[in-house]
């Protein structure tokens, strides 16, 4: 018999009490620029890196968009020819996912799901309940639809730029049959929300103020899409942070090779939105529980 979520968390009396664990967390010094030099921004700090006290009760970690898209680009080939940071995705869920998710799923932090791409997950009793906490959904309004010739020029771009027509047939077959990756698959009724409403139901639920995502990709989805940093910040007033080994980036040809689209994204996350965690940090800090902290409350 599958445990619940509530049964595998572990209280925060066998967690030492600790409301706060000192955790070390990246951020962004983005000054002071020196108008002395040629470039005045390579005055600033850049990268810092500080032991910062995280609320156990008051964050969760969110994987987003962690999908089974195939082992070899042989299953799906039009699909990993348009997303080939899926050869990154794999190998971070193989080896990032298993020790993280197992270090949150013993501690006393909550762990959601944002999904997306199919009903995969509509059966799963955690999206039952983000169904039920979410607030009432608000009339929506009439989106604008494109002009004749604006049209013309995103059809245009579809069959020139992304994702060309010959690769549509194999993004679909994929699509038909999304489903969560083997290592990021719900357990009990941790749970799963397929947008912001949803996420923002579990939060309230939970009483949630910081969400850390992991999952796919960190410039697109993670940013852009519903239930992501961008929604639940701005719009649900949700502080949002990352972990850097467990998310990858869509790269173009110029950032692939030293993934600076993914470096960059983590600079906007660390300026703009939260903290960026190191999981190796992250997981050290939570097995070595209350004791670990300066400031872990008796």
């Amino acid at each position: 018999m599958m445990e619940t979520a509530s049964e595998q968390i572990i209280s925060l009396e066998a967690f030492g009490m600790a409301k706060t664990l000192a955790v070390p967390a990246w951020f962004y010094q983005h000054g002071d620029a020196d108008f002395s030099l040629d470039v005045p921004e390579e005055a600033f700090g850049g990268w810092k890196k500080a032991p910062l006290d995280l609320s156990l009760d008051h964050t969760a970690v969110v994987v987003m968009h962690a999908w089974d898209a195939g082992a070899s680009p042989d299953q799906f080939p039009g699909w990993w020819r348009v997303v080939p940071y899926i050869v990154r995705a794999n190998a971070i869920m193989e080896t990032v996912f298993p020790p993280l998710l197992e270090a949150v799923r013993q501690s006393p932090m909550p762990l959601f799901h944002v999904v997306a791409g199919g009903d995969y997950y509509t059966h799963l009793p955690g999206y039952e309940r983000a169904v039920e906490l979410a607030p009432r959904k608000e009339s929506s309004v009439e989106k604008i639809s494109p002009d004749p010739a604006l049209q013309a020029m995103l059809d245009y771009k579809h069959q020139h730029g992304y994702p060309r027509p010959h690769n549509v047939p194999d993004i679909e077959r994929g699509f038909a049959r999304i489903d969560f990756g083997p290592q990021a698959h719900p357990r009990g009724d941790e749970g799963v929300a397929e947008n912001g409403p949803q996420l923002y139901g579990l939060c309230r639920a939970h009483n949630i103020t910081h969400l850390i995502y992991m999952g796919f990709a960190i410039n697109w989805c993670l940013l852009l899409s519903p239930g992501g940093m961008a929604e639940m910040t701005y719009q649900y007033g949700v502080t949002c942070s990352a972990f850097r080994q467990a998310t990858a980036a869509v790269e173009n040809k110029a950032s692939a090779r030293d993934q600076w689209c993914k470096e960059l994204a983590l600079w906007r996350v660390a300026l703009a939105f939260g903290f960026v965690y190191d999981v190796d940090d992250f997981i050290a800090a939570l097995k070595a529980g209350g004791s670990a902290t300066g400031t872990a409350q008796p």
